[in-house]
């Protein structure tokens, strides 16, 4: 039955406190809660403090009465409770020093030396009193050390560590000594699951984080079934949040045990799982399809964060073919229901909605020029676009809008013919159907799409900007609110064509320098 003996060296009367600690039938510890064993330490150094109290009287409580509220410990709480004590050694008036050993009595006596040379220690026997063979000596940093009482052939049965190192010990009682022995508790700890039946079941109300260090400490000593019964844990249990789950990969790779498969199944696919390629086209056309419009809202949402957090990296670069595939469907579609004068709005709605997110995708993916060649050249829509009702058709403007977004952020740089054919194509549509946009379509935004425009219409020639902008005056005296405002953009034309124009100063430069070369002939 292992015992706990807590030793303090200190001046004065002997005194002995009973500290009950559960011992499994294996031999090894329980995990009672600290909380207790601290208390029991916080009234034993009351004992030694000054009371201001008045005297009290010669009435002592019975023994029976101490022994109702028995204090449970750990070797955890121990070693902390040593460590804590070891940062205030430099006062040793102050400070009392803890030696502890086996078994469970607590015990006061007149230091024989100087309270700041003792060494620190914590001794812990396995299985039956007197009957260990062997002792490990764990020596951690500033002098503290714990010290095993163990079993040769326990050591040797689940240890190819401690076998080796005590075939070459040839005494009856083996000592071994490790040093700088950075984490001695879960040393400790994996030394007492060599004494379990069941070191799995051990495991299963430990954190990930304590597991891993067990592990860690397995894979030192040779202690294969601790090992095994770690990563079969790690397997099964939830690893939460992705600092945890890094966490244990970079351990799990950091190991030279093999087995280790079925734990990084987790995060790597073998080979039998489709490619990324095939995957993401089947989440494409699975939220393109989607019936229900809340679902397909929020997936495309998370599909568009994902890919962006990805930013390309282990996505094939054909993967832009597919997207491409599903726009060419959808357009095909809108297109059909324009022909056939369908005014089905929701439908229309659905599928302008999908060319919108396509294009989001494009985007990220930094390749959406193609996009807007395709669409710049679909005369037919446009044509059959003032054919169908408002409710239907201005969805179809959203898609342009999206264009111009892009090209005034710079997401998309098509070339000059396209952003004329784009906005010869679509302008006068997206004015028609602009205030539709703004009352019947929650997530449009009006100063945007309008700053977008603006500077798609001033990246073309001087000339182009003229005609676009007086054709845009026209509407907007007419429309009103129901028009873009493209305010903006025409003032900065109209101070490239009439406020010093740039001819007139290159003019004014050429001819400042004929003045100099004729006054230098």
């Amino acid at each position: 039955m292992a015992e706990i003996k807590i030793t303090k060296a200190e001046q004065g009367q002997t005194k002995i406190r009973t500290v009950p600690v559960a011992v499994t039938p294996e031999g090894f510890w329980c995990c009672p809660s600290p909380v207790a064993f601290q208390k029991t330490l916080k009234s034993h150094n009351s004992l030694h403090k000054p009371k201001h109290s008045p005297p009290t009287t010669d009435k002592k409580p019975p023994e029976k009465e101490k022994e109702k509220r028995p204090s449970s410990t750990t070797i955890r709480s121990v070693i902390a409770s040593d460590e804590q004590q070891q940062q205030q050694s430099n006062n040793p008036e102050e400070t009392p020093h803890h030696s502890i050993s086996v078994p469970v009595t607590v015990q006061e006596r007149p230091p024989r030396q100087k309270v700041e040379t003792l060494p620190r220690k914590v001794a812990i026997e396995f299985g039956e009193p007197g009957s260990i063979d062997a002792k490990v000596i764990l020596v951690g940093k500033q002098g503290f050390c714990v010290k095993l009482s163990v079993h040769k052939k326990v050591l040797v049965d689940h240890s190819s560590f401690f076998a080796k190192k005590l075939s070459e010990r040839d005494s009856v009682f083996a000592c071994l000594e490790i040093e700088s022995c950075e984490d001695a508790e879960i040393y400790v700890e994996t030394v007492g699951l060599m004494y379990c039946k069941d070191v799995k079941q051990r495991l299963m109300k430990q954190s990930v984080s304590r597991v891993l260090r067990v592990l860690k400490v397995a894979e030192l000593l040779g202690f294969g079934s601790c090992v095994q019964s770690c990563l079969d844990y790690l397997e099964a249990v939830p690893w939460v949040g992705e600092e945890e789950e890094e966490k244990v990969v970079s351990s799990i790779l950091g190991l030279k045990t093999e087995g280790v498969g079925p734990v990084l199944k987790r995060v790597a696919a073998s080979s039998s799982v489709d490619p990324p390629k095939e995957t993401l086209s089947r989440i494409i056309e699975l939220v393109l399809r989607s019936k229900e419009e809340k679902s397909r809202r929020e997936m495309k949402s998370i599909v568009l964060k994902l890919l962006r957090e990805q930013n390309g990296s282990n996505v094939g670069e054909n993967f832009n073919e597919t997207i491409y595939s599903s726009c060419k469907s959808c357009l095909d579609s809108v297109l059909s229901m324009f022909r056939e004068g369908e005014s089905d709005a929701k439908q229309i709605g659905v599928e302008a909605d999908n060319l919108t997110w396509l294009l989001d995708v494009l985007a990220e993916r930094q390749a959406a020029e193609e996009f807007s060649v395709t669409w710049a050249n679909q005369k037919e829509l446009a044509l059959l676009h003032e054919k169908l009702p408002l409710v239907s058709r201005y969805h179809v403007s959203r898609v342009t809008s999206r264009l111009f977004v892009g090209i005034g952020r710079g997401e998309l740089l098509p070339s000059k013919d396209t952003r004329l054919l784009l906005l010869t194509t679509w302008l006068q549509p997206l004015f028609k159907d602009y205030n539709w946009l703004q009352h019947g379509c929650r997530s449009f935004d009006g100063k945007l799409v309008e700053e977008g425009i603006g500077r798609t219409i001033l990246t073309l020639p001087l000339e182009d900007q003229q005609r676009i902008l007086m054709s845009w005056l026209g509407s907007f005296l007419n429309g009103g609110d129901g028009c873009p405002n493209l305010q903006r953009a025409f003032e900065v034309w109209w101070r490239r064509s009439f406020v010093r124009p740039y001819s007139d100063r290159q003019g004014s430069s050429s001819g400042v320098s004929q003045t100099d070369s004729t006054s230098k002939e």
